[in-house]
């Protein structure tokens, strides 16, 4: 064994250290993504069997070994469904890359407060809430679905669109950098979530967990049953939040 990487070691070119290099940005971009998800978890345990598959082998383990490289395909087709979801969302964010960023965060920012102050007095008023806010995934497909608005945040037109009996209050509206791109927009649900059976009725909450798993959108919920904020990003939903949470944990997501 030792020989064989001292003879790797020998012949080793540019080419090899692209290719080491690529996977790495591979597989770091990929941890990132299911960082703080169950599939993290899946991931060391599959990591794992990979370990325990090469010391069956270098150890001569011949059962063991043997076992082990049955299964490897059903291990291949078990990763492929358990993360679906973060294979779908990792592959978007490649195609979904913009160098725009930087331009992007400066608009929005510049109109945040609107949307927190919004927030805020829905909240104090028990007034159902759904907001999206795009990153770096588009959601021009959920805003086609909806009504086209293309304002200037700001809170007053927030407020307006979510105010009970408004044509639009059922809905989801769709933040894209500084503007609300579209309102009334319909919102994918969850597969699965772990909210409890107290949240199975609550449409906007899973509706919020589902574009959270589909993209790398963040996504305010107003409760209008007790006037709750709460905030879900990467499939996981952080409940019970103030104007200040809210707005440490959005500027800390989107930088």
């Amino acid at each position: 064994m030792f020989a064989n990487i001292i003879n790797a070691l020998a012949n080793f070119t540019l080419g090899d250290f692209l290719d080491i290099l690529l996977v790495t940005i591979i597989l770091y971009s990929f941890f990132r993504l299911i960082k703080d998800t169950k599939a993290f978890q899946m991931a060391i345990g599959l990591g794992i069997v990979g370990i325990l598959f090469l010391i069956t082998q270098w150890g001569k383990l011949v059962v063991s070994h043997w076992l082990i490289k049955i299964f490897t395909p059903f291990l291949i087709i078990a990763l492929i469904i358990l993360f679906q979801v973060e294979l779908r969302r990792f592959l978007t964010t490649i195609g979904s890359h913009s160098f725009r960023r930087p331009i992007f965060l400066k608009a929005l920012t510049e109109r945040l407060e609107d949307v927190f102050l919004a927030v805020d007095y829905l909240g104090s008023k028990k007034i159902g809430a759904l907001i999206a806010i795009e990153k770096e995934i588009s959601l021009k497909g959920y805003a086609d679905r909806g009504t086209k608005i293309d304002a200037v945040i700001s809170k007053e037109l927030l407020v307006s669109i979510f105010f009970p009996h408004s044509p639009l209050h059922d809905g989801a509206v769709i933040i894209q950098e500084n503007k609300i791109l579209a309102a009334g927009c319909l919102l994918p649900l969850p597969a699965s979530h772990n909210l409890g059976e107290e949240f199975l009725a609550r449409t906007r909450h899973l509706a919020a967990i589902g574009l959270s798993q589909e993209t790398d959108a963040l996504v305010i919920v107003v409760s209008e049953e007790t006037g709750t904020i709460s905030l879900a990003m990467k499939g996981r939903l952080k409940r019970g939040l103030d104007k200040e949470r809210l707005k440490q944990y959005l500027l800390d997501y989107l930088k």
